[in-house]
């Protein structure tokens, strides 16, 4: 199938989008490698306020996903995307001048809003300038190119932060960011309007019958999806390797840390995201639609996901978890794909905020509970094998949903050729 002049520009206006995100995110991402070694550098007085100026923006973010949400349904999709951009880059510069705990305080809730902004402008520009048909896909190119940036920061600023220092790191990084501005007034058109697709009497029935069981499905399990990946494997996944293996490992012959192995596995999904992003999101665009891939993900997920905590050969257990991340590809991808699906039967900017703090939420609560079961005796185990129970749980949920509209749809069918006989 050919793809019309359209559906270029749509494409390559998300490609643009993507990769300004992912640009502005490099000295977010940065600070996760470099602060907690260069803290002084930044004028911090101890260790404790790295974990605070390393988390705080997510909790800006969580009161702020209404009031931004808000802020774009009387904004144009193009200014509140230039915020972002203006918001991102002045605080990555700012992390070169700044010095002080307060002052980092300040940025680090600034650049929480500049995120609100970015995903919520991100998610919405893919909704409004994508093909129907090719929506799923995408997704894909959008999740996997932003997330490109903050692959980039922690190796960047892992290599030149020891080289020329924390601050100057910030300054380019900051300097780079800029160059968004001139891309998003040339590629984004100044009034993007919400609007109500065109249903036929098929869809509209089964809008109207299913319409809040699918936002609140969608919702529960991005919530879900993003405590678990995004919040507790993210954040214990370190401690996974240390209870099983010790502080050092050897991998044919060469000796790692813990931090440097799970740094490569949770690299390697950001690598491979923009190929395999897309490629999930290209087959939930097929005739069968997208649940039939998203329960079967969840189901894969959901019997390697417990194995994690396991005591595996060291190489196995490398596989599992690199298995599970492709598993959250996957999830990730289709998650918002079916969000976009569900936002453009209703209020776009309005669902697709609340999908944002759905995510925001899940992905806090992860770590805390994490690590409140990491306490507890075979805390690991309970921790990861429950995981695995919620997600085989969505995917009896989606399997189901699956099953009730095929159903739905063949009534309705029948009913109207009948009508028409």
């Amino acid at each position: 199938m050919s793809i019309s002049s359209h559906g270029r520009k749509t494409s390559r206006v998300i490609v643009i989008v993507s990769i300004i995100t992912g640009i502005c995110l490099l000295g977010d991402s940065m600070l996760y490698i470099a602060l907690p070694i260069f803290w002084k550098e930044a004028g911090l007085d101890s260790l404790w306020q790295v974990g605070i100026l390393l988390s705080i923006n997510r909790f800006i973010r969580l009161p702020m996903n209404p009031l931004v949400g808000w802020a774009y349904k009387k904004i144009s999709l193009k200014t509140g995307l230039l915020a972002a951009v203006v918001l991102g880059s002045a605080t990555t510069l700012g992390y070169g001048i700044v010095n002080g705990f307060v002052g980092w305080v300040i940025l680090r809730g600034l650049w929480g809003i500049a995120w609100s902004f970015f995903r919520i402008g991100g998610l919405s520009a893919v909704a409004y300038y994508s093909d129907e048909k090719y929506r799923g896909e995408a997704m894909g190119v959008y999740n996997g190119l932003y997330r490109l940036g903050s692959l980039f920061g922690m190796l960047l600023g892992g290599i030149f932060v020891p080289i020329i220092g924390l601050k100057m790191v910030s300054i380019i990084f900051g300097i780079l960011s800029f160059i968004g501005i001139p891309f998003i007034i040339v590629s984004l058109k100044n009034n993007i309007v919400t609007h109500q697709e065109k249903k036929t009497p098929i869809e509209k029935k089964l809008q109207g019958m299913s319409a809040f069981r699918k936002k609140f499905n969608i919702i529960l399990s991005a919530f879900l999806i993003a405590m678990l990946f995004q919040g507790a494997l993210t954040s214990t996944l370190s401690s996974v390797i240390e209870h099983h293996q010790g502080q050092t490992i050897t991998i044919f012959g060469l000796i790692v840390s813990v931090t440097l192995l799970s740094g490569l596995l949770q690299a390697a999904r950001w690598a491979w995201e923009p190929f395999l992003g897309r490629r999930f999101g290209y087959w939930s665009d097929g005739p069968k639609g997208r649940i039939p891939i998203y329960a079967a993900s969840l189901l894969l997920t959901g019997l390697t996901f417990g194995l994690i905590s396991s005591k595996l050969p060291l190489v196995l257990w490398i596989a599992v978890t690199l298995f599970v991340m492709i598993g959250a590809t996957s999830l990730t991808t289709v998650t918002d794909a079916i969000a976009l699906d569900v936002a453009k039967t209703t209020n776009v900017v309005g669902f697709l905020t609340i999908h944002s703090i759905s995510l925001d939420i899940g992905a806090a609560c992860g770590p805390f509970i994490g690590y409140i079961l990491l306490e507890m005796e075979n805390g690991l185990s309970y921790l990861y094998w429950g995981g695995s129970a919620i997600f085989i749980s969505l995917a009896i949920l989606w399997f189901t949903v699956y099953l009730i509209e095929k159903k739905s749809i063949g009534k309705s069918s029948a009913a109207n050729e009948g009508i028409s006989g």
